[in-house]
């Protein structure tokens, strides 16, 4: 069996209710929920949460959220994949054990269907493979990147590329924080994700926005609006 699982506490507090905001004219969850269920790919979306009524939204949007998440995994510190755990164990228990899980966040509006299932094909591409998750380019060299002092003033995390030219530097990559695809070993196993044993998903860089601040979710909007433009524009 493959399985969504979308991980969404009731708890955000630099955003408050942040899963069930709207955005764009629906629940933030709803876009996570709605892309899981029309990419094709699972038996199962479950929604996994501490609250009743973000498990109340994402079921009138068509997941599932048959079970509520222990507060010892519902606080500011619980990672990932202590939580797809749990949800694996609870379908374990079920009589429902799942082969491979892809955990979609549940503040992803910009997640395709096209992405998840590209996913699914990437995870399933070598023996040697526990995950496939979202990434995107850095737009500048990170090895030109800057700290400041505290005197206030600026310093080079790497000076021996203080002349380097960008063309000449390795592009750099990062996590874009919308989904990840993991076998049920590697989860239940807490095999960490970025490794060897993982394959990149790549996204253009206007499609990735993290949402964790007002900041974050006012960008997030803009650039929504403006994808959104682009797409009618093409349809045309």
């Amino acid at each position: 069996m493959i399985v969504a699982v979308i991980p969404a506490r009731g708890g955000s507090k630099r955003i408050p209710r942040k899963n069930v905001r709207e955005f764009a004219g629906k629940p933030m969850i709803a876009w996570s929920v709605e892309a899981a269920l029309a990419s094709g790919c699972f038996e199962r979306v479950i929604v996994s949460t501490d609250d009743d009524e973000i498990g109340a939204v994402a079921e009138a949007y068509g997941a599932e959220a048959p079970f509520r998440r222990p507060d010892a995994l519902a606080d500011d510190h619980t990672g990932t994949i202590p939580v797809i755990a749990h949800a694996i164990d609870w379908l374990r228990k079920e009589g429902d054990p799942p082969e491979a899980v892809c955990c979609l966040y549940a503040t992803a509006p910009f997640v395709q269907i096209e992405d998840i299932q590209a996913g699914y094909q990437a995870l399933y591409s070598g023996d040697e493979v526990d995950y496939a998750f979202s990434v995107t380019s850095y737009a500048f060299p990170i090895q030109r990147a800057l700290r400041l002092t505290p005197a206030g003033r600026v310093a080079m995390f790497h000076s021996e590329h203080s002349t380097s030219r960008s063309q000449d530097l390795k592009e750099a990559w990062h996590d874009a924080g919308q989904f990840y695809w993991g076998r049920a070993e590697a989860w239940e196993s807490r095999a960490p994700i970025f490794t060897e044993r993982a394959v990149p998903v790549k996204l253009p860089r206007h499609r990735v926005q993290d949402i964790d601040t007002p900041e974050d979710w006012l960008r997030a909007e803009w650039l929504f609006k403006a994808w959104q433009a682009l797409e009618r524009g093409k349809s045309k």
